[in-house]
């Protein structure tokens, strides 16, 4: 009988009268399966090994897509030019020369001989030449400037503002509120609170100053009777309307006022 060892009757043969539920038999009857597997499972891996470069090689690379989708472009721009910055404490340039050569004066000194380090001009070399700090040569293509002698034109005549505080009784015109002096009056007696205070009674004496533009200004209480008398009439004279102001020699002039207030409360 011809023992094919490829097919497993050979295991029979060899395990004849043996215990076949031993784990050898078991794993020599399923060796050809478990070797058939191993084979396919080998090639395939093999054929993905040799085929990856291939593979590779046909997905699209995504990186190189995104930096070129962000690729940055860059565009040449002309600047302008550079502006000269201009140094401070640069010295102003040299005047043009006169039309006159000018020599160097040089102040006579009494010193020796051997002291003197530059000697004054003679009268011949100042003959139709002018005199000046250095000897400059004069250009005969300059203009000649001639120095013109002071103008004899109006003279502005300097005003002193008069900002002195004329008294009611010697100025030429008193302010006057407008309307009368019976509406400023009026004007005061509405706008004046008078203190809840029973028995009250008395005078507020205030002073104020009409300025030249009419407005009350240094307002002062001189004597009041308590209760706050005297900063009502000071609220009062701060709201009221510009006056008329007074008048000094045909000018407008700052004038003081008094003004006595009655007070009198409910008994």
């Amino acid at each position: 009988m011809k023992l094919d060892i490829i097919k497993n009757q050979w295991l029979d043969i060899v395990f004849e009268g043996r215990n076949k539920i031993y784990g050898a038999y078991e794993l020599r009857k399923s060796n050809t399966k478990t070797t058939v597997r191993a084979l396919i499972i080998g090639s395939i891996v093999f054929s993905l090994a040799v085929a990856a470069p291939l593979i590779m090689s046909l997905i699209p690379d995504s990186g190189e897509e995104e930096v070129l989708a962000n690729e940055i472009k860059l565009t040449k721009i002309k600047l302008p030019p550079k502006k000269e910055e201009v140094k401070p404490n640069t010295p102003p340039p040299p005047p043009p020369p006169p039309k006159v050569d000018q020599v160097k004066f040089v102040k006579p000194v009494v010193a020796k001989t051997e002291e003197i380090t530059e000697e004054p001009p003679k009268i011949v070399d100042l003959k139709e030449k002018k005199i000046g700090s250095e000897t400059i040569k004069g250009d005969p293509d300059a203009v000649l400037t001639v120095d013109e002698p002071v103008g004899k034109g109006p003279v502005a005549e300097i005003v002193q503002e008069d900002n002195n505080v004329y008294n009611t009784a010697g100025i030429e015109v008193k302010p006057d509120f407008p309307g009368g002096m019976e509406k400023f009056y009026k004007f005061v007696g509405n706008n004046y609170k008078t203190p809840e205070e029973e028995g009250l009674k008395g005078k507020v004496y205030v002073t104020f100053v009409v300025e030249k533009d009419g407005s009350l200004t240094d307002i002062k209480v001189l004597r009041d009777i308590g209760y706050g008398t005297g900063a009502e009439a000071i609220r009062v004279l701060k709201k009221c309307p510009k006056w008329t102001p007074g008048e000094q020699n045909g000018k407008k002039v700052r004038v003081l006022y008094s003004l006595p207030i009655t007070i009198q409360s409910a008994e």
